[in-house]
Order: C-alpha cells, then sequence, then structure tokens
C-alpha cells in the first residue's frame, strides 16, 4: 500500500489519506486502471469507455485525516471596507 495525502471537497472539504497505484505495475503503467474505449454495434461510432481498476490498487481504500472549516459566507454589506455610504468620488 502506498499512501498519500489528499484534498476533497465532496461530501465536504475534508483532507483524506488515500492509496496510490504501484509506481512500476506494467499492467496499468501506473495509472491504476485500464481504459477499454467501445464503439455502437451498428454504426461503429465511440460510445463510450469502461474502465478496469487494476488489482494494483484500490481506489475505495481511504481514510478521513480531519474535516477542513467552511469558510464564513461574506455579506453584501461587508463588501465595501469603508462602510455604507462611502464610494469612489472625493469628498469635495
Amino acid at each position: 500500500m502506498r499512501l498519500r495525502i489528499q484534498r476533497t471537497a465532496l461530501p465536504r472539504n475534508a483532507v483524506i489519506l488515500t492509496d496510490t497505484p504501484r509506481p512500476d505495475c506494467r499492467d496499468c503503467d501506473s495509472v491504476g486502471g485500464i481504459e477499454h474505449h467501445y464503439g455502437d454495434h451498428d454504426t461503429g461510432e465511440y460510445a463510450g469507455t469502461d474502465w478496469e481498476p487494476c488489482t494494483c490498487w484500490h481506489e475505495d481504500r481511504r481514510w478521513l485525516l480531519f474535516p477542513l472549516p467552511r469558510l464564513p459566507r461574506r455579506r453584501r454589506r461587508d463588501a465595501d471596507p469603508w462602510g455604507p455610504g462611502h464610494g469612489d468620488e472625493p469628498p469635495f
């Protein structure tokens, strides 16, 4: 198991510890899986891609280290640092 620290945003901002693909894997070239492109049987046009995870990596192996605090939203009245009634005009 090769672990790394990562930031995630879903379902909430947090720092997690996650597994990474083996760097010398010959099956997936250290990507973590193999893509299989397929086409429509009748037209032969591209129809999508299947993802087959490699055995060198477990994408569900992750642990929450700590949640990140949510930043408070700025209110509209906080947008002007000089307060209400002060514009760009000079005072005289």
